[in-house]
């Protein structure tokens, strides 16, 4: 998946307009355009699409924990330079405060076994021995599980 694709989705899933997109940036301390955040949601097919860096993503998914959470005491987290899905499966689980049984429900109405011992290993460090590359594909079916949860009629 695309760091465009998964902001895409977030901003579908969540009913959010340019404004709040705008505002969930500003909530991790980045101002961006109205035009950027078009840019950035265009399809892949359009050549008007500007390509969202990880560092961006990283900014979004930070912004969504504030806004979700509420906004963190002391200094704020800084933004990964670089992402994978693992992160970003980790991000949104702390946006939307999903312990291991929330998520394998989020999975089952996506029609996506796991186990318990399956999805912690998408949480561990990479040096664990039991860490496991999250792969598009599953980051797929938890966003879905979550639209199909939230959105149930979509």
């Amino acid at each position: 998946m695309t760091n465009n694709d998964i902001l895409r989705r977030i901003r579908y899933i969540f009913d959010f307009n340019d404004k709040a997109m705008i505002d969930v940036f500003a909530l991790a301390d980045l101002t961006v355009s109205k035009e950027q955040v078009s840019a950035w949601l265009k399809k892949d097919e359009d050549e008007a699409l500007i390509a969202l860096k990880d560092v961006e993503l990283a900014v979004f998914l930070n912004g969504f924990i504030s806004l979700k959470r509420g906004k963190r005491e002391g200094e704020q987290p800084q933004p990964e330079q670089k992402l994978n899905n693992n992160m970003v499966f980790q991000k949104l689980r702390i946006a939307l405060n999903l312990k291991a049984e929330d998520i394998l429900e989020v999975m089952k109405v996506a029609d996506f076994n796991l186990s318990k011992h399956e999805l912690s290993a998408f949480f561990r460090k990479p040096e664990n021995k039991h860490y496991r590359e999250c792969k598009d594909q599953m980051l797929r079916n938890f966003l879905t599980g979550v639209q199909i949860q939230l959105r149930p009629n979509s």
